[in-house]
């Protein structure tokens, strides 16, 4: 039994389970069971998680998880116990950053490729909302609700 030799609720755990080469079919596996059908993953890499600020003055982030398939979607896989205040803040704030990575000099291409932000939360983080939900697809939307921004 696994939970035996290390808890898979803390961060070594976690990223012992799912962070490292030899378990990166588990991550697959378990990314694929949070995805619909047509964003399923068939092979991925694991990218530095260390995101660097552009200035001293702004803030880098450090993922737990960071990979990227081989059709060049990322994801950013977060484990957290301790309740935060502005968890959906800082889960927009950590997607920028792949969003930032995608833009390459050149030619004017801002083709953009999914990013997938995936938090397994042991606390709410909305006490206003009536609903759990195990899955929350977010797309960017207008004024009047219709969406602006979808790359499917």
């Amino acid at each position: 039994m696994i939970s035996k030799y290390f808890n898979p609720y803390t961060d070594f755990g976690f990223k012992k389970l799912f962070g490292e080469e030899g378990s990166k079919d588990l991550l697959i596996d378990f990314l694929n069971q949070l995805l619909p059908s047509q964003h399923q993953v068939a092979e991925l890499s694991f990218k530095n998680p260390e995101n660097m600020a552009d200035t001293g003055d702004e803030r880098k982030c450090i993922f737990d998880i960071y990979c990227q398939s081989k059709t060049g979607e990322r994801f950013i896989v977060e484990m957290q116990k301790a309740k935060m205040q502005f968890f959906k803040d800082r889960s927009l704030f950590y997607s920028t950053f792949p969003i930032r990575e995608q833009g390459k000099k050149g030619v004017w291409d801002f083709y953009l490729l999914p990013v997938y932000f995936i938090a397994i939360l042991d606390f709410k983080y909305d006490e206003q909302e009536d609903e759990r939900k195990f899955r929350r697809d977010v797309c960017l939307k207008d004024q009047d609700g219709e969406v602006f921004y979808n790359n499917e």
